[in-house]
């Protein structure tokens, strides 16, 4: 049948997840760090979708389509592994319990932090400290999930934190002025494994390509009980 149903650039997709997290129907999922409509016949074509994307990848398009299977919807809903109302991997409650020793608890641990603001929408992009520096683009979330994170990824480093899925907007323009402006020495991305944080990932990477320069780089991911993953 033909009917209104959404399509998304993958070029103007940045990851962030936003999509997937307001499709209520589940339609959408991310893959490989993009979104897709994964089912079409779960799309229901309302575009819940649309104004949640930060950059105007998803638009609608009249076309052949299977009709909206709201009975289907329903059935994956009930037969989801977790509390999933959003479709999104990143809401997925669970709890991890982890034995900390006593001692452990009562030592202070000093905070590596050696500037501020370090969120990526406050920072002035061409703050002193930049100067020779080695840049850690974090996404909050991984300074908690791991636990020696100062020692780790903060120590030597500016930071720079930000939630792609929350914050407004794109961070690719600020970092991309911060890395071109500045004499950055390297950069070290830092995410969690969720499909959500792959967008401040990817605007790190565009950022990087946009300065004109070459500088070394890296991406480490961390899972959701606060392991680094290969």
């Amino acid at each position: 049948m033909i009917r209104r149903i959404i399509t998304i650039d993958e070029d103007k997709c940045n990851g962030c997840g936003a999509c997937a997290a307001a499709c209520h129907e589940g339609a959408i999922e991310m893959v490989n760090g993009k979104a897709k409509l994964t089912r079409e016949d779960y799309c229901d074509g309302l575009g819940d979708c649309l104004p949640a994307c930060p950059t105007g990848a998803i638009t609608f398009e009249e076309r052949e389509a299977p009709a909206y299977n709201e009975a289907a919807v329903q059935a994956a809903k009930s037969h989801a592994c977790g509390p999933l109302p959003c479709g999104c991997p990143g809401t997925n409650a669970k709890a991890i319990k982890r034995d900390i020793p006593a001692q452990s608890r009562s030592v202070a641990v000093p905070s590596q932090l050696s500037q501020w603001p370090c969120q990526i929408k406050l920072v002035p992009p061409h703050a002193p400290y930049f100067e020779d520096a080695h840049l850690l683009i974090a996404a909050d979330c991984t300074a908690y999930a791991y636990g020696d994170f100062h020692n780790k990824f903060i120590r030597n480093r500016i930071t720079l934190i930000g939630c792609p899925k929350l914050d407004e907007g794109d961070y690719a323009e600020k970092l991309t002025a911060i890395i071109r402006d500045n004499n950055i020495k390297s950069v070290t991305i830092v995410r969690m494994e969720v499909p959500c944080c792959g967008g401040i990932e990817n605007a790190a990477k565009r950022a990087l390509q946009a300065s004109g320069k070459f500088i070394p780089w890296s991406v480490v991911t961390i899972s959701t009980d606060g392991k680094i993953l290969e």
